[in-house]
């Protein structure tokens, strides 16, 4: 199977993919058991990217970094002319490959978030998926697993012989938890960020024309503003930095190469 092609977005190889896309390879990689990694990204894991070469080169061993935020959609769509008519929404497909999961009786393992968080997103998968086979959750504690807590929860999921491994442990620990773990894991792990909290009905989603316009930021910042000023200001900041300099450089080599004689 192959995957979407990507783009060197900013540093970062994200992939030029639809949300139909994507669920359609993310399937053909869980039903052929092929171990894979998965990432939505977003203005946030892009700064983070910018920050941490560690991080940076996890994404970069990623088979799909689809475009979770709009800005990262438009920014693909500028740079490469993508012409991407939506995002990849993190909780938009997780819903849609555990609605799949259900009608093919793929396996699915849910890691990350707090444990009430967790019981209530198993409840309402279930109440909207009654088939689906949910055959291991577990909420890990904030601090890092030691070695033997590490190796026994890969054994967990493993064992569980799960497809299809959710991943909301909130970038860029997902991720790095994910690229860490592509050998050992043999399903294939999907990084989805605050999706246990909206899906579980714990958080709001921002309204639909908000996340069209791009404004989903502005509806959690104000949600949660002690929590997330920092990480908007600092994320923000950092994307239109970078891009008005890409930018700019493309001006300035057009520029050039019209300018040079024929």
């Amino acid at each position: 199977m192959s995957w979407p092609a990507r783009h060197l977005l900013l540093g970062v190889p994200v992939s030029a993919v639809s949300c139909a896309e994507a669920e359609r390879a993310v399937l053909a990689a869980a039903r052929a058991k092929r171990p894979s990694l998965v990432d939505h990204l977003s203005v946030h894991g892009l700064a983070e990217a910018q920050r941490d070469p560690a991080f940076r080169e996890a994404l970069a061993s990623f088979d799909l970094v689809a475009p979770d935020g709009q800005p990262v959609r438009w920014a693909l769509n500028l740079l490469f002319g993508t012409k991407l008519r939506d995002r990849v929404y993190g909780p938009a497909l997780m819903e849609r490959l555990c609605a799949r999961a259900a009608r093919e009786r793929i396996g699915i393992y849910l890691y990350g978030g707090r444990p009430e968080v967790l019981a209530l997103l198993r409840e309402r998968l279930l109440e909207r998926h009654p088939e689906l086979r949910i055959v291991g959750a577990e909420s890990p504690p904030f601090r890092a697993l030691s070695t033997a807590e590490d190796a026994a929860t890969v054994e967990r999921i493993e064992r569980s012989g799960a497809g299809l491994v959710f991943i909301g442990l909130g970038c860029p620990k997902q991720e790095l938890f994910a690229a860490a773990h592509a050998g050992h894991i043999s399903a294939v792990q999907v990084c989805v960020g605050a999706a246990f909290d909206f899906l579980a009905g714990a958080k709001p989603m921002a309204p639909r024309w908000m996340q069209a316009r791009g404004l989903e930021w502005l509806f959690r910042l104000a949600s949660e503003p002690r929590r997330l000023w920092r990480r908007y200001l600092v994320a923000n900041s950092v994307f239109l930095a970078q891009l008005a300099r890409e930018l700019t450089r493309r001006a300035l080599r057009t520029s050039i190469t019209e300018g040079e004689p024929s």
